[in-house]
């Protein structure tokens, strides 16, 4: 019987991790993209850890860091009542952990790409930066958004390593497609596997399939 619960946990994960990370990318992009901070390097080089950070190694230290021993795990499990490790919560913090990169870059490329007069005769017209922002700088940069939204989200569901050091293999629980895919492979139960990868497949070729359409029909609107 085909078990549908893997991939309504991966695409519970995917939703929770881009909307939590749309609220954490815009800020971070914008002041990335207007700080001349001596500080701006070094959230940089942490933001962009998890591109060349293998999932284990993170995956490793979130465990870590999970456990109801450390600082962190004590005081979600003592005063949220919350256990990270092993648990939906765990992933999700992780999620958010791992892809981060692939929303705050290209939402702070798009507020870099921005010509500075933009924001200049918004405050000549007496708007506050609040303003600017909601108003001027996000809808210019809605593309650069989509393409953070699109990217966290396909990188959610494709996420093995970390989603296995963190969660391991609970049904219903922690038991995402990636990990159910490797599963029912290691179990020979090929059939499954290629039910779940061909499933996984076409729902990420739809998403870039209308994401460059979209694109495409800018484009067009501007030509």
């Amino acid at each position: 019987m085909f078990d549908w619960s893997p991939i309504f946990l991966s695409l519970e994960l995917a939703l929770c991790t881009t909307l939590i990370l749309l609220l954490i990318a815009i800020p971070l992009g914008y002041w990335l993209s207007k700080s001349n901070s001596l500080f701006k390097p070094v959230v940089e080089a942490i933001v962009s850890l998890p591109l060349i950070l293998p999932p284990t190694v993170i995956g490793f230290y979130l465990l870590i860091s999970f456990s109801p021993e450390s600082a962190i795990g004590s005081f979600f499990n003592n005063t949220l009542g919350l256990q990270l490790a092993f648990s939906f919560p765990g992933l999700v913090i992780g999620s958010i952990i791992y892809s981060l990169p692939f929303m705050v870059h290209p939402v702070a490329n798009g507020f870099s790409s921005l010509p500075p007069s933009l924001a200049e005769a918004s405050f000549t017209m007496g708007k506050s930066k609040f303003q600017t922002l909601r108003k001027i700088e996000l809808p210019n940069i809605k593309n650069s958004i989509l393409t953070g939204i699109v990217l966290t989200f396909a990188h959610t569901i494709g996420e093995f390593g970390v989603v296995l050091m963190i969660g391991g293999n609970i049904p219903d629980e922690t038991r995402v497609l990636s990990i159910d895919i490797y599963s029912k492979v290691e179990s020979l139960d090929y059939q499954t596997a290629h039910q779940y990868s061909g499933m996984l497949l076409g729902i990420m070729f739809l998403i870039l399939l209308l994401v460059y359409f979209r694109r495409q029909g800018n484009k067009n609107v501007l030509l």
